[in-house]
């Protein structure tokens, strides 16, 4: 009767985010997504390969990065609620959102985020994974307002057709047209245009 192999030990706990602790050090992280055991997420987060990259997830990997005594005065909005939606690239600095009922002045030395004081209401904030985002629609006025052109079309598109976010082309150009006398407004609605197709050249 021929020996039963001995079983074998994961290389890592089977779970779905990994970030430094007792556990795994962020050196022993990189040296395993170097040898393709994980692969990196965002910061000094990694996941095994395979693992369906989520919302969820990308917004927990981006509430390690804020410090704790912050992370529930703070929104990810702009850009980095567009990652976390799937609807952009990794932000190489997280933009955070502070509401301007709340001071500021104590976060101005916040490492790796940008912050914007702005007025939030209570439709604007959603929690995904221990981290308060603007919601899609808000997300999508913001960047219509506030990213340049060359980013927030491709952002604007991604967010409107991902049809589970439940932003319109109509809902958003009315969303925009109610915000106050702001500056970009007009850039705003240039960039909304972008998004329609261009009309059919007419036959010769």
């Amino acid at each position: 009767m021929s020996a039963t192999p001995p079983a074998t030990e994961p290389a890592v706990p089977l779970q779905e985010l990994y970030s430094p602790s007792a556990l795994f050090s962020y050196a022993e992280l990189q040296s395993m997504a170097f040898d393709g055991v994980l692969q990196p997420l965002f910061g000094e987060s990694f996941i095994a390969p395979g693992v369906s990259v989520t919302p969820r997830l990308r917004a927990r990997a981006a509430a390690l990065m804020v410090p704790g005594n912050i992370r529930r005065k703070v929104v990810a909005g702009r850009m980095t609620a567009a990652w976390i939606y799937g609807c952009g690239t990794a932000p190489e600095r997280l933009s955070l959102l502070v509401d301007a009922k709340h001071r500021v002045s104590s976060l101005r030395s916040t490492r790796g985020c940008i912050l914007h004081e702005v007025r939030l209401g209570p439709m604007d904030v959603v929690s995904i994974g221990g981290l308060l985002v603007t919601s899609p629609l808000r997300t999508a006025v913001d960047i219509a307002l506030h990213v340049e052109a060359e980013r927030a079309v491709p952002a604007l598109r991604a967010l409107l057709d991902k049809s589970e976010l439940g932003i319109r082309f109509r809902l958003l150009r009315l969303a925009i047209d109610a915000t106050p006398r702001v500056p970009h407004k007009k850039a705003a609605l240039a960039k909304l245009l972008a998004l329609l197709p261009e009309p059919a050249e007419s036959a010769a």
